[in-house]
This record gives structure tokens, sequence and C-alpha cells, in this order.
């Protein structure tokens, strides 16, 4: 009896690609925020800017610190919050378009004779004197973009809002990092108390926690030296050695 010829074997299944690694961060944006904001920029490949959380008063939104001779001093961006309640950040508006002449001015006063605010001014004067800009986001990421270029980071910033959003806020951050294709999430220490760590194991991402200790001091007017200013205090005392007293460019 002659058997059937046999049938060809069928073909190997590949095995699925694995990702490639991707680290991602989402947050807020803030007005002129502190050189750990910066690390944790620096630390990612993606950093999305999670402008349509809710506006939140008296936080980093539209204010930030910085040193004056009399000591730590805010410069804050007057907003529309009247009725506004519960706006989102991204529809959050200035309130004074005369903001950015004053906030100028006052750091003419308070960092003008600081070792390399001249060579800056160049680049932070014509963002405050020409900023006819209404909403509070877009003036932030101006902002960070400029100084991210100053120190060298090239990180890739976008908005929450260029993605599909969906309902809680655990849920929403796991999404934006599938849709990402993040396989490592990268938070600070705040969201310990609310991040649901499962809902990333189940997702395949990692959470990863931002540490913000180990800061060197720097040459500051301010004593005791304080760390959580504006890091144009940064920028503006120590120049283009800046980085070297941030802890993402020294790992």
């Amino acid at each position: 009896m002659t058997l059937p010829p046999s049938s060809p074997p069928s073909p190997t299944t590949s095995a699925p690609v694995p990702e490639a690694p991707k680290r991602v961060a989402i947050v807020q944006s803030n007005y002129i925020p502190w050189k750990g904001y910066f690390d944790l920029i620096n630390s990612v490949d993606e950093f999305i800017l999670f402008d349509d959380m809710q506006y939140t008063r008296r936080d980093w939104r539209n204010r930030n610190k910085v040193v004056a001779p009399s000591g730590v001093q805010w410069l804050t961006i007057p907003v529309e919050v009247k009725g506004r309640y519960f706006q989102a950040i991204k529809d959050t508006r200035v309130a004074d378009p005369s903001w950015g002449r004053r906030h100028w001015k006052t750091l003419c006063h308070y960092y003008g004779s600081a070792p390399f605010f001249t060579p800056y001014a160049e680049v932070f004067e014509p963002l405050y004197l020409a900023c006819a800009e209404t909403h509070l986001s877009v003036i932030n990421r101006r902002f960070l973009e400029a100084i991210n270029e100053l120190l060298g980071i090239t990180t890739t910033l976008n908005w929450s809002m260029d993605y599909e959003l969906v309902g809680g806020k655990t849920d929403r951050l796991v999404h934006l990092c599938r849709q990402a294709r993040a396989t490592e999430y990268l938070t600070g220490p705040g969201a310990r108390g609310y991040l649901d760590e499962h809902a990333f194991d189940a997702a395949g991402i990692a959470v990863k926690w931002m540490s913000y200790e180990g800061y060197p001091e720097y040459s500051q007017r301010q004593e005791p030296f304080v760390h959580d200013v504006s890091v144009l205090d940064l920028l503006f005392n120590t120049g283009a050695e800046a980085p070297r007293c941030m802890l993402s460019f020294a790992s």
C-alpha cells in the first residue's frame, strides 16, 4: 500500500517581538518648576503633560518660588478662577496679560547681579515680554521647552490630550502608558498614597519611583540653602554647570 504523502510541517509560529524598553512619566505642567521636575523629564523617554486634569489653586501650576535678597518669594501668573472651580488646566486662562512684564522686571531685580543672568536673559526676556498666550498650559510648555534646551534635555514632550483618555485616575495613567508603548512608568514619591501598582503590573508596565534625595548645594543668596525653588535660580547662579547640580545627569 502506498501511503499518502505526509502533510508539510506547519510553519513555526513566531514569538511575539518584545516591546523596546521605554520609560514614560505623566505629570501636570508647572510654571518654571524646580530642578527635580527637570530631572524627572530627563529620566524618561517621553514626558506627558497631564493637563486634562483639574486645575488646583495655590499649587505649582501657575506659580513658583524664586530667591530674593530678602528671602524666598513667589512668582504667580494670575488666572481666571471665579466660577471655574472644576476647570481643567488646559482650559485655564490668564487673567492679566501684563503678568509677563511684571515677572521679568522682578527677575531682573532679584537676579540682575547673578553670575549668569545676562547670557540667559536673551532666552527668557522674549518669553516674558512677547508672551501673548492666553492659556496657562501653553505658557508652561513654552518655558519647559526653553529650559530643556538650555539643560540639554532631549526627552519628547506630549500632551495627555494627544491620546485617548479613559475614566479613573490610575486607569487613565495605565491607558496613557499603554498607548505610549511604555514598559516602565516613572513617578515621584508623592504618588505612593494613591497609585495602584497592581493595575500597572496587570498591563505589563513596571512602576519605578523617582528619588529627589542627594542634591548638592550651589552658590545661592538664601541661607539656609533651599532646594525647592525654580530652576531659574540654578541657571542664573551656575550657568552651564547647572546639570552638575542635578541628579539625572550624574547617573
